[in-house]
C-alpha cells in the first residue's frame, strides 16, 4: 500500500512540480550527453587484422608432370566402385565425429549471437505483487479508519544499453565471428579426414582380401604337394626330410591365413566405426586390381592457403586472438551505459494500468577504472601472448601443409616405382619356381631349391598386394593434403543427410549467420 501527501507549497506551485521540472532538465542532459557520445562515433581499439606474410615456395619439390587440375567433384568416384561410394555416403551421414563437429559449429554460432546482442539495448519487464500489514508505529500515521493491511502492485519496463564507444563489444563480436568460421573449417577438416579414412580403409581391406586369396591358394597348392609327397614317401621314393620340408612350408602358409583374417576383421571393425555403426562385416565391390587409380591432383603451394580447412581454421583462430587484444585494451577506458525504467503502481490490480500512479526514470552512468593492481594490464598481455601463439600455430600449419603435400607426392612416385619392380619380380619368381620344380622332378636338384623359389614367390605376391594398396592410399592422402572444393561438396552431402535424418533444415551457414556487422 502506498500513501501520498497532498497540499500546496509556499510558492503556490503544486507539490512535486519542481521535482518534475528537475527531472525534465536531467532527462535533457542525459539525452544531450548520449547524442554527443554517439556523434563522436565508436573508436575501435587494438590492431586490425592483416593476413601474415608466410614464405610460400613457388612449386612443390616433387611435382609430377601427370598432375591435372583438382576437380571440385567427388574424387573417390574415380575408383569406379559403387560400393565405396555408398560407404562414403553412409559415413558422411552417420559418422559421430562429423556430428560432434556440427554440434560444435552450432555452439559457436550461439556464442556469436550472445556476444553480438550486447550491441543492442536490453529490454526487460517485471511485475511485483505484495500484501503487507504495517506495524503499529506506521499504522498510527494512517488516516482514521484506514486499514493497516493493504496490497501493492508494480509493473515495470526496463531498458539498459552499453554504448560501445571504445570498441570492446565490437572486438569481442569480431572474435566470436572468427570462432564460428574456425569451427566451420574444423568441421570441414573432419569431413576431409573422414572421406580419406574411409577410402584408405576400403583400399586396405581389398588389399587384405587379395592377400588372403593368395595365402589360401598357396596353402591349397602346398596341401596337394604334402599329399603327393606322403604317397611318394610311403612308396619309398623320397626321404622323410623332404616330406617334413613340404609339411613345414604348408604349415607356414596355413599360419598366414588366420593372421590375414584377423587383420580383415579388424579393418572391417575400423570401417564400421567410421560409418557410424557397430562393428560388423563390410560390403565388397571391385577387387583391388580392378580399382581405377584417381588422377594426380594439381595445384600450387599458395593454393593450400585457400583450400585446406586446417589452414583456414588456424587463420580464423588468429583473427579471433587478434580481435581480443582490442577488447582487452578497451578495459582501460570508461564504460558508458544508459538505463531507463517505465512503470506503474497501484493498490488494486484492476486499475494497475489506469490509475494515476505512473512513474519513469532515465539515467546514464560512466565507470572508469582508476587502480586495478595490474588486472587490466595482465589481461592485455595475456591477449597479446595468445595472439602470438595463434600466429605461430598458423605459420606452423602452413609449413605442415607444404610438407604433407611434398611427402605424399614423393610417396606416390616411389610407391609406383616399387610396385612396377615387385610385379616384375613376381613374374621372374613364377618362372623360377616352375623351372625349379621341373629340375627337381627331373632329378637335377634338391627339393630345397623348390622350397626357396616357392617361398620367395609367396612373399613377393603378398608384397605386390600391399604395395598396390600403398599406391592407391598415397593418392587418397594426396587429395586429403591438397584440399579442394570437393570438401565443400562432401560437407553439403553431410548436411543433406543430417537434414533428412532430423526431418528439419540445418541452421544457416556460418557465412550467412555472421556476414552482417552488428
Amino acid at each position: 500500500m502506498h500513501a501520498n501527501a497532498s497540499g500546496k507549497t509556499g510558492s503556490g506551485q503544486r507539490p512535486g512540480s519542481r521535482g518534475r521540472a528537475a527531472r525534465r532538465v536531467s532527462i535533457r542532459a542525459v539525452l544531450a550527453g548520449a547524442s554527443m557520445i554517439m556523434s563522436l562515433g565508436a573508436c575501435t581499439l587494438g590492431p586490425d587484422y592483416a593476413r601474415p606474410k608466410v614464405e610460400v615456395p613457388a612449386n612443390f619439390r616433387f611435382a609430377d608432370t601427370e598432375m591435372s587440375a583438382v576437380a571440385d567433384a567427388a574424387w573417390w568416384e574415380q575408383f569406379n566402385d559403387p560400393v565405396l561410394n555408398d560407404l562414403i555416403a553412409t559415413a558422411l551421414a552417420n559418422n559421430k565425429d562429423v556430428k560432434i563437429a556440427a554440434a560444435r559449429v552450432d555452439q559457436y554460432r550461439a556464442q556469436f549471437v550472445q556476444t553480438r546482442s550486447q550491441f543492442f539495448p536490453q529490454v526487460s519487464a517485471g511485475f511485483d505483487a505484495q500484501r503487507q500489514r504495517l506495524d503499529q508505529t506506521q499504522a498510527a500515521l494512517l488516516p482514521r479508519g484506514a486499514s493497516p493491511v493493504g496490497n501493492a502492485f508494480d509493473a515495470t519496463l526496463g531498458v539498459s544499453w552499453e554504448i560501445d564507444l571504445f570498441g570492446r563489444i565490437r572486438r569481442e563480436t569480431e572474435a566470436a565471428r572468427a570462432s564460428v568460421l574456425s569451427s566451420v573449417e574444423g568441421r570441414r577438416a573432419t569431413i576431409l579426414a573422414l572421406v580419406a579414412s574411409v577410402a584408405s580403409g576400403y583400399v586396405n581391406l581389398r588389399a587384405l582380401d587379395a592377400q588372403l586369396e593368395i595365402a589360401k591358394e598357396t596353402t591349397a597348392s602346398r596341401a596337394d604337394s604334402v599329399h603327393v609327397f606322403t604317397l611318394r614317401f610311403n612308396g619309398g621314393e623320397i626321404s622323410q626330410m623332404e616330406l617334413a620340408q613340404s609339411q613345414s612350408e604348408y604349415e607356414a602358409s596355413a599360419a598366414t591365413v588366420p593372421q590375414i583374417e584377423a587383420q580383415i576383421a579388424q579393418q572391417e571393425d575400423a570401417l564400421s566405426v567410421l560409418l557410424g555403426r557397430n562393428p560388423g562385416p563390410i560390403a565388397r565391390g571391385r577387387s583391388i586390381d580392378a580399382l581405377n587409380a584417381p588422377v594426380l591432383p594439381a595445384g600450387l603451394p599458395s593454393d593450400l592457403l585457400e583450400r585446406r580447412p586446417d589452414v583456414l581454421g588456424a587463420e580464423q583462430d588468429l583473427v579471433a586472438a587478434n580481435a581480443l587484444i582490442g577488447a582487452a585494451r578497451a578495459l582501460y577506458f570508461p564504460q558508458i551505459s544508459l538505463t531507463g525504467v517505465l512503470g506503474t503502481e497501484s493498490a488494486q490490480l484492476s486499475n494497475l494500468f489506469t490509475g494515476p500512479t505512473k512513474f519513469w526514470s532515465l539515467a546514464g552512468s560512466v565507470a572508469q577504472p582508476i587502480f586495478t593492481a595490474g588486472n587490466i594490464t595482465g589481461q592485455v598481455r595475456q591477449a597479446e601472448a595468445q595472439q602470438q601463439q595463434a600466429l605461430y600455430t598458423y605459420e606452423k600449419t602452413v609449413q605442415t601443409a607444404f610438407q604433407e603435400v611434398d611427402d605424399t607426392l614423393i610417396g606416390v612416385q616411389k610407391s609406383r616405382e616399387q610396385l612396377a619392380s615387385q610385379s616384375r619380380q613376381v613374374d621372374a619368381l613364377t618362372t623360377y619356381a616352375h623351372m625349379a620344380r621341373m629340375r627337381y622332378e627331373g632329378g637335377y636338384t634338391s627339393y630345397i631349391e623348390v622350397l626357396d623359389a616357392e617361398r620367395s614367390l609367396f612373399s613377393a605376391q603378398l608384397s605386390v598386394a600391399q604395395t598396390h594398396s600403398l599406391v592407391l592410399t598415397s593418392l587418397v592422402t594426396l587429395y586429403k593434403a591438397m584440399g579442394g572444393g570437393w570438401v565443400i561438396e562432401a560437407e553439403a552431402k553431410a548436411d543433406a543427410a543430417a537434414q533428412t535424418d532430423a526431418g528439419t533444415a540445418l541452421p544457416a551457414s556460418a557465412a550467412q549467420g555472421s556476414s552482417s556487422s552488428p
